[in-house]
């Protein structure tokens, strides 16, 4: 009896190719979609975008079913609007206004693509595998654990953005793409006859200005030099800046300035120059254990805290609620509320939220 797998689709080359690949290996197809955007009016909408939370994803559902029909597959779509406010944009706008920078797509694969889309879609159909055109492997180790591992082509790697899949989660998904290269990809979009502008990427989960999203009034506070407290300028809100953030900041100085703190309580951005944004260890909670339970304080890890930046060697101590990464070597704009990716080698130990930077 084939085995039945359910594709999240997006209209995109990855994912379409994901799909015939697993249709070609003699599974049994279903393309699912999920729809996220409430036609309310509240946010703005930008053409053309490739983001992820857009009004134009709906207009690529006529797309998607002229791709389910040149695969020969069936294609559903859920709507799932009113989850993705009340959880990721929530967390969005709850941690942009306590002063934090959080990472929506992180919260948005666990709780949403891989979370409410796979058991709604459950309700309806029977299934044994969810699968993306996620550039990432996984595996059930020798531990007994799921596994997930980087993917052969590193420039294109996504694991960090399923660092927070559980391991039920993790236990019935599958990643067509992982062990492939992008050129490969676009290679067998050719060889099934699937047409995709070569510059075709998905972008952020939003193209506009974050501050759209957060339906806060404008409030004007002080824009302060964190040596000696000097006010620079004027803002309209901290929730307008992000750690590290040198473009925009409407402030002159001898030297280039970062944002390198935001006080939600005094409404105040403070800057200072590059050294300032420099820190050897962070403290992380909120965390979710992938490919073991627990960590070696002796053993040099390599540490993610952004999805693009490079991973850096670190010793990573654990208490019940929190680790403590120490870096060998110092890491900027170390910023509250983005993910920490503890990898051992290629694959994915623990994931965690930056709670405080300790410069």
């Amino acid at each position: 009896m084939k085995k039945r797998a359910l594709v999240g689709l997006s209209g995109g080359i990855d994912s379409s190719v994901a799909s015939a690949l697993l249709k070609r290996d003699g599974y049994d197809v279903i393309g699912v979609t999920m729809s996220i955007w409430k036609n309310d009016g509240r946010y703005k909408s930008v053409e053309n975008s490739n983001s992820c939370f857009n009004p134009d994803k709906s207009k690529d559902l006529d797309k998607i079913d002229k791709i389910c029909k040149q695969i020969g597959i069936k294609h559903i779509v859920l709507d799932l609007s009113d989850l993705y406010e009340s959880t990721v944009l929530k967390n969005f706008r709850d941690e942009y206004l306590g002063g934090r920078t959080p990472n929506p797509c992180l919260w948005c694969n666990t709780l949403v693509k891989f979370g409410a889309m796979v058991d709604y879609a459950k309700r309806e159909i029977d299934f044994d595998f969810f699968a993306t055109g996620h550039y990432a492997k996984t595996y059930l180790g020798s531990n007994s654990r799921y596994q997930i591992e980087v993917a052969n082509d590193l420039r294109k790697d996504q694991s960090y953005f399923l660092s927070r899949l559980t391991q039920k989660q993790l236990s019935n998904v599958l990643f067509p793409l992982g062990g492939l290269f992008k050129s490969q990809v676009r290679d067998i979009a050719k060889d099934f006859g699937f047409s995709f502008p070569e510059s075709e990427e998905s972008q952020d989960f939003y193209q506009g200005d974050y501050s759209e999203l957060l339906n806060a009034e404008d409030r004007e506070g002080e824009i302060i030099l964190l040596q000696n407290n000097k006010v620079l300028g004027k803002h309209n809100g901290f929730w307008h800046y992000t750690i590290g953030q040198r473009r925009g900041l409407g402030v002159s100085y001898e030297k280039p300035l970062y944002v390198v703190k935001l006080d939600k309580d005094k409404n105040q951005v403070i800057v200072s120059t590059a050294e300032d944004t420099a820190c050897n260890s962070i403290i992380t909670n909120n965390i979710n254990w992938v490919g073991e339970a627990t960590l070696d304080k002796t053993h040099p890890y390599k540490v993610k805290i952004r999805s693009a930046s490079r991973a850096v060697d670190a010793y990573c101590e654990s208490s019940e609620s929190e680790i403590k990464i120490s870096f060998l070597d110092s890491v900027f704009s170390a910023a509250p509320g983005q993910g920490a990716v503890i990898y051992d080698g290629s694959r994915i130990i623990a994931s965690s939220i930056i709670n405080e930077a300790i410069i």
